[in-house]
């Protein structure tokens, strides 16, 4: 059987394209929470989440300090890249607006990305930071 992982500019480029992740973080009372998100990576640096630190991801995300995001294409031919990391965490401040719009027009588009990013901003809003340091990927569309 043919090797249907990427090569690692093939994957960084999947990861750094439009796709929802779906970001996994372990929790001490139960299974570990997977929980789709928006996301922003950029090759060779880490993947960004933003949300509050008062929610669930954010609570754990502190916690955890590690945690893990997949991102897949649910159109054939089939493709996943999943890494897995240390977490960081910076607290937005100020600039929350600033790093909220842009992951807002990233996924709704100019005009409703900047009506998102006007109105869902937390006061706590955080940017956690997945240092990705494991790799899996497939992809189907390489014979196989």
């Amino acid at each position: 059987m043919a090797d249907q992982r990427m090569t690692e500019s093939e994957r960084q480029e999947f990861l750094a394209g439009l796709h929802v992740g779906v970001l996994g973080l372990e929790r001490s009372d139960g299974p570990p929470l997977v929980v789709p998100v928006w996301y922003s990576y950029e090759p060779g640096g880490d993947v960004v989440v933003l949300t509050s630190a008062g929610s669930v991801k954010g609570r754990l995300a502190a916690a955890a300090g590690r945690g893990s995001l997949c991102a897949q294409q649910e159109a054939l031919p089939y493709k996943y890249v999943t890494v897995e990391g240390s977490i960081a965490i910076d607290a937005l401040g100020e600039d929350a607006h600033d790093a909220v719009e842009p992951m807002a027009i990233r996924y709704l588009g100019e005009e409703m990305g900047r009506g998102y990013a006007a109105g869902a901003t937390a006061a706590d809003e955080i940017r956690i930071r997945l240092r990705p340091e494991r790799w899996f990927s497939v992809d189907y569309a390489k014979p196989g």
